[in-house]
């Protein structure tokens, strides 16, 4: 039995038949366009400043409505800017050629207009249409007669149909592209340079997350997906350059929920002779000043709470985190049995696989993260949760490292980084004898170890996860949301 897709989608066919036997490219190369939507309508406010409205305008868009009135059809078009209303007033007008295809007009095609701007007397803007062209002939119906896309699953997989349905959609991912904009800007303006460091590397390093691995043929070696640009950012620091910084896609092999997809955006910057006190007055002010200029305030409003991004933000220990949220001195808990079993007793969730400094991350987001609405800086780390970063003065267990929350979002990591070489090889051996203990695959950046032998200054290092930062500023639950095209199961 054909389906009422399949009807339409012949009917439609037919229309395109009969258009091309006409003699009409009903996929022309190019029009030349005077405005956009939003450009026209702006014009027409200009034309009646002068009390005038005689202008004509060329736009082109996607026909998103129609209504017949009479011999009147109002059609609405939007392009990328807005939308526009068009009138084709007594369609017969037109000559043969341009009725019979503008009878073979469907909403979703795409056209091209010229004609008189004015106000209908609603108020309307309005181009009265002296001359039309068929720039795309759209084959199948846009989702749910063209009033909004609501099957989540359907917007992920087919996000163009998310952005030509739900306007809403489109001004997220503006958003998103400010976002980054403004941090480039705020970044290039404290002197740091933008560089490009590699996709494919020969080890995964920078973070403890598991990676993708991929084949090149022509070296005959395994590479790495990298999960971090830490380690090469850093080489960069060795070399001479004072301030860098890399806005870039990372990918780690693990869970798919609404806070981590594979593939996500990272900002890493690497600023020399600055430790993590230094980076922490940088966040917040980033942050902050990002908000103000995207969104035009510090006041942001995210799940059910209204958040001020105005600095400074609070600034609490690990210890002093955990403590006040869960009830758990762990350093009076050293090893991993005795750790688990005090979560054990207080009815923590607890997997029996995991070492110690995995069972205080668990803490961490299972009982601290959800309460750490407004802006803070949770600082202070274990060393074994932290092998990149440098002790704090006189302790040795702890280092300087901290992350920055906000609407129970963590929204990156940062350390004063570690640049003793011995000591450095020291913990790169340790995690790997815990990794391989795991099970889990791991390798040990000699390049890396090799280039910090001919030294490295003190440095205050940052990583920002671009999503969630955009999930924060646009109150989206779900990261799947900020991402144009999140990754998903093939459908069987």
């Amino acid at each position: 039995m054909t389906s009422r897709l399949e009807r339409i989608t012949q009917q439609r066919l037919e229309k395109l038949n009969r258009i091309k036997a006409s003699g009409t490219d009903p996929y022309p190369h190019r029009y030349h366009r005077t405005h956009t939507a939003e450009q026209a309508v702006e014009q027409l406010h200009k034309l009646e400043s002068k009390n005038t409205t005689e202008d004509t305008a060329s736009v082109a868009g996607r026909i998103m409505a129609q209504r017949k009135m009479g011999k009147n059809v109002f059609i609405d078009l939007r392009d990328g800017s807005g939308k526009i209303q068009l009138l084709f007033q007594n369609i017969n007008q037109f000559d043969q050629e341009k009725t019979e295809l503008f009878d073979n007009l469907d909403i979703g095609d795409f056209i091209g207009v010229s004609g008189n701007l004015f106000r209908t007397r609603t108020g309307e803007p309005t181009i009265g249409v002296g001359d039309f062209k068929l720039l795309a002939k759209s084959l199948r119906p846009l989702p749910e007669k063209w009033h909004g896309l609501q099957d989540t699953d359907l917007r992920y997989r087919q996000r163009y149909l998310d952005l030509v349905s739900n306007p809403e959609v489109r001004d997220t991912f503006k958003v998103r592209s400010q976002v980054i904009t403004s941090i480039r800007q705020f970044l290039n303006q404290r002197g740091f340079l933008e560089v490009e460091t590699p996709v494919l590397q020969p080890s995964a390093g920078g973070a403890l997350a598991n990676p993708f691995i991929t084949r090149h043929q022509a070296l005959d070696q395994d590479f790495y997906l990298r999960i971090a640009t830490e380690l090469h950012l850093k080489r960069l620091i060795v070399g001479g350059f004072d301030r860098v910084y890399e806005l870039g896609r990372t990918f780690r092999n693990e869970g798919i929920d609404t806070r981590h997809n594979p593939e996500f955006t990272l900002l890493e910057s690497y600023e020399a002779y600055a430790d993590y006190n230094d980076v922490m007055k940088m966040v917040e002010e980033m942050v902050s000043e990002i908000s103000q200029q995207v969104l035009g305030t510090k006041e942001i409003h995210f799940d059910n709470a209204t958040i001020d991004l105005s600095p400074p933000w609070r600034r609490i220990t690990l210890r002093e985190a955990v403590v006040e949220h869960s009830g758990i001195d762990f350093v009076k808990y050293p090893t991993a049995n005795e750790l688990r079993e005090k979560m054990q007793s207080m009815n923590i969730e607890v997997d029996p696989d995991k070492n110690w400094a995995k069972l205080v991350d668990e803490i961490l987001k299972t009982n601290v993260r959800p309460g750490l609405i407004q802006p803070t800086f949770v600082c202070d780390y274990p060393v074994s949760m932290s092998p990149l970063a440098k002790n704090k003065a006189s302790e040795e267990r702890v280092v300087e490292r901290f992350q920055p929350y906000i609407g129970g979002l963590e929204i990156g990591n940062a350390y004063t980084e570690l640049n003793d070489p011995v000591k450095q090889r020291e913990r790169f051996e340790e995690q790997l004898k815990e990794r391989q203990a795991e099970g889990e695959r791991w390798t040990i950046d000699e390049d890396y170890l090799l280039a910090l032998e001919y030294g490295m200054p003190p440095t205050g290092g940052l990583g920002i996860g671009i999503d969630r930062l955009v999930m924060l500023f646009t109150n989206q639950q779900s990261i799947r949301e900020v991402i144009l095209f999140p990754q998903l199961k093939d459908k069987p």
